[in-house]
């Protein structure tokens, strides 16, 4: 059974999704959920004029957004009354808000289907790509923000509790989600969503308790690409890994590194590393 925490984060993160999903594609209504226990709950809905889309629970297969879980792609229906290709059992919400167009993208996560964003309009309103595009990118960056969360909130929750001390082993599990979560939010394109993972790092950046160690230097101060390196080298990656992971030229890696090495006034990365977590700046 999920947790209501996180049935309450879960909700958040569809909620900030839906707002956007109406902002970037101009759609008049846009609504969303995720599943659980094979149906998608609705959470939140954006333009509605009606209540009759409050409550709803699709399950999978059933009218479009069911179709877009089970098959996890995009679905469509110009005229949803007259729809054919699709079961009916939810007119009573859909036409009650009287949706003419109904586009639904599922949401994945590691190609599973979590859940399914939709757009409407009243009016019958061809979707082609310059309409469809930004309904997939929030899709698709609700869909990383989850994978992110669900793996911190696994490896915290393995974690021993900070006043028992962290392991070696536990330290480096840490150490190598920053770099990989670094590394995502690095070609994140929405400063929110970034800003969102930046949050988490920070959760991760906590656990280890070396900033408390050593008081932080306030002198030192690294641009986020920097520290995006330095992270990727503290877990062992070479400079060819570091700029695939982070879509850099490798030429570029050794430039951010050897700027880290100066202003942390370290002769190699391991020192660099090292003098970083000191002041408090990684895990």
């Amino acid at each position: 059974m999920t947790a209501p925490s996180t049935l309450r984060d879960d909700a958040a993160l569809v909620s900030h999704a839906v707002v956007e999903l109406a902002r970037r594609t101009h759609f008049p209504v846009a609504f969303g959920g995720l599943e659980h226990d094979g149906a998608v709950h609705v959470t939140t809905i954006v333009g509605a004029r009606t209540r009759s889309i409050e409550g709803l629970v699709v399950h999978a297969s059933r009218g479009l957004g069911g179709r877009a879980l089970v098959e996890r792609r995009p679905r469509m229906t110009l005229d949803y009354r007259t729809s054919r290709s699709i079961t009916h059992d939810y007119d009573r919400a859909i036409l009650g808000e009287g949706i003419a167009t109904l586009f639904a993208v599922p949401v994945l996560v590691s190609g599973a289907a979590r859940g399914v964003l939709y757009c409407g309009s009243w009016a019958q309103s061809p979707v082609g790509d310059v309409e469809a595009r930004p309904a997939f990118d929030v899709a698709g960056e609700l869909g990383t923000e989850l994978r992110v969360r669900a793996e911190v909130d696994r490896r915290l929750a393995s974690a021993p509790h900070p006043e028992g001390g962290l392991g070696a082993g536990v330290r480096e599990e840490i150490r190598e989600s920053y770099a990989q979560l670094r590394g995502i939010a690095a070609i994140v394109g929405d400063d929110e969503v970034r800003r969102r993972l930046e949050a988490v790092e920070a959760r991760l950046a906590a656990l280890t308790g070396d900033a408390g160690d050593t008081a932080s230097d306030p002198d030192v101060h690294l641009s986020r690409r920097e520290i995006d390196v330095l992270a990727c080298a503290a877990v062992g990656s070479t400079n060819g890994e570091i700029a695939a992971s982070l879509h850099l030229r490798e030429t570029t890696v050794k430039s951010y590194l050897a700027s880290a090495m100066s202003k942390l006034d370290a002769s190699t990365r391991h020192a660099a590393v090292t003098r970083a977590r000191r002041a408090g700046l990684l895990p």
